[in-house]
């Protein structure tokens, strides 16, 4: 059976979202986002601060699991902190990608998985009630539908749009909607990546060319801004254009006319204006890649597309997707057992960071089932997916013959560096490197938790690396104060 998310039209998908979970209190419970086969969006909100989890109903939700015993696990929340126990369950409880024995109580836990069932806690379930639904082609859970709804917003009321999002969150997609939900919807789309166009070209490709403008123009040649006249332009990396072409830009928008390559007579253009970078635009401003006024023009409204750990609800329909893609590609829909996700598959990209977000993800889980069908598995399973996978980038490590400074005599220069050589050698290979940890803790506070879930490892790892460090350095610094 392939699960279906709730199908709507873009119009249909926003106005309701926001509005009925204000001025409420939040309501603590797991979500439901895996089970036996299928993505799942089922809330499960505690009563009277815990709730039983168990083969059959559970607060009205069908759990019909058979690796879950009919009494499996239980989950508490008291006195501010989360409490997970397991109830002597045949096929045990694991929190966090780590087998529970007994009652497991504090800390931060994200994912419990239950025989072939996952669920995502959270402090407030309140909003994933709404489910997941598609517009556009887009895979929609109730934290991304807060982004379209402002989106919305912004299409109906107006004509410029700035997006930010890290690489691979869904920029384009985002603007295909302001286009398909805006006044413009029946005009062109132009989508235009301004970090590839080729130096000195950038002028010529937005704003055109007449005949003879340059060598080898055998004839006019319409520009993008053109092409996107009564409809929207969509402008990705705005800030890598050259400052006088967005000088150029400016004009545009603000005269709504153009003076293509070559010509002496402006032609006049009626678009919308998209623009979306990864990057802090008032820093691109401040650094003099970005121009002043056109910052003015073209930053608000602003929309933020959440990184795809922020949105764990859609993961596993994001998985379930890229699996039936997969599928497809080789034909394998066509036989009796299409490619499944395993439970374990999507305990493990639950867990994991995803720098490079839907894109990463889509990208890994074909690979993975590419693994998968290589051992003639229907069924993608946690093994299958890249060691590296959704972790977040390392430098490569140094070796010890590197690490060596030659004629180093010092006795503690030695142990030091012997000692950074064994931490090295140690550490497990999912944790980057000490560097990349180090200034994520410094980025995170010191807090353990929150450092681990932005480097895509589990905390315990991380507190290993601590306890490593912490006693490697104490032998450093005595061996370094006896010499």
């Amino acid at each position: 059976m392939v699960p279906t998310a709730r199908e709507t039209t873009l119009d249909e998908s926003f106005g309701s979202g926001s509005e009925h979970h204000r001025s409420r209190r939040p309501i603590p419970g797991l979500v439901l986002v895996f089970s036996v086969d299928r993505p799942r969006c089922d809330v499960l909100p505690l009563k009277d601060g815990e709730l039983e989890l168990g083969r059959g109903e559970v607060g009205g939700v069908p759990l019909d699991d058979l690796r879950m015993s009919r009494r499996h696990a239980r989950v508490r929340w008291s006195q501010g902190q989360w409490e997970i126990e397991d109830l002597d369950s045949r096929n045990g409880t694991s929190v966090d990608g780590v087998p529970l024995t007994g009652a497991r109580a504090g800390g931060e836990p994200r994912i419990v998985r239950t025989g072939s069932s996952v669920f995502v806690i959270q402090a407030d379930v309140e909003p994933f009630r709404a489910g997941i639904s598609t517009a556009g082609g887009t895979i929609l859970g109730p934290t991304l539908a807060r982004s379209w709804d402002a989106i919305d917003r912004a299409a109906r009321s107006g004509t410029v749009l700035h997006i930010t999002g890290e690489s691979g969150t869904g920029k384009e997609h985002a603007a295909r909607a302001f286009h398909a939900l805006g006044l413009r919807r029946g005009g062109p789309f132009v989508a235009v990546n301004c970090a590839a166009i080729p130096d000195g070209l950038a002028e010529r490709l937005l704003f055109g060319a007449r005949r003879g403008a340059y060598s080898g123009a055998g004839a006019d040649a319409e520009g993008y801004v053109q092409a996107a006249s009564g409809g929207v332009l969509f402008l990705d990396e705005v800030a890598e254009l050259d400052l006088g072409v967005q000088a150029k830009l400016l004009r545009a928008l603000e005269a709504r006319e153009v003076i293509p390559l070559g010509a002496s007579r402006p032609v006049p253009v009626d678009f919308a204006l998209v623009s979306a970078t990864h990057k802090d635009l008032r820093a691109q401003v401040a650094a003099g890649k970005l121009r002043e006024d056109l910052f003015f023009r073209v930053a608000q409204p602003t929309v933020r597309i959440p990184r795809l750990r922020e949105r764990p609800e859609e993961i596993p329909w994001i998985v379930d997707a890229a699996l039936r893609g997969a599928g497809a590609a080789t034909g394998r829909v066509q036989e009796s057992a299409p490619l499944s996700a395993h439970a374990t598959l999507l305990e493990a990209c639950l867990l994991r960071a995803w720098p490079g977000n839907v894109r990463e993800l889509t990208a890994e889980i074909r690979a993975a089932a590419q693994e998968a069908q290589s051992a003639r598995s229907p069924v993608v399973q946690a093994r299958h997916l890249s060691s590296s996978a959704g972790h977040a980038f390392a430098p490569p490590q140094p070796s010890a013959p590197e690490l060596l400074a030659p004629g180093a005599a010092e006795q503690g220069s030695r142990s030091l560096v012997a000692a950074a050589s064994e931490r090295s050698a140690r550490r497990p290979a999912s944790l980057p490197a000490d560097e990349v940890i180090q200034e994520a803790l410094r980025r995170e506070g010191g807090n353990v938790a929150r450092t681990a879930r932005a480097l895509g490892v589990h905390r315990t790892q991380l507190r290993r690396w601590l306890d490593r460090r912490s006693t490697t350095d104490e032998a450093g610094d005595s061996e370094e104060a006896e010499g």
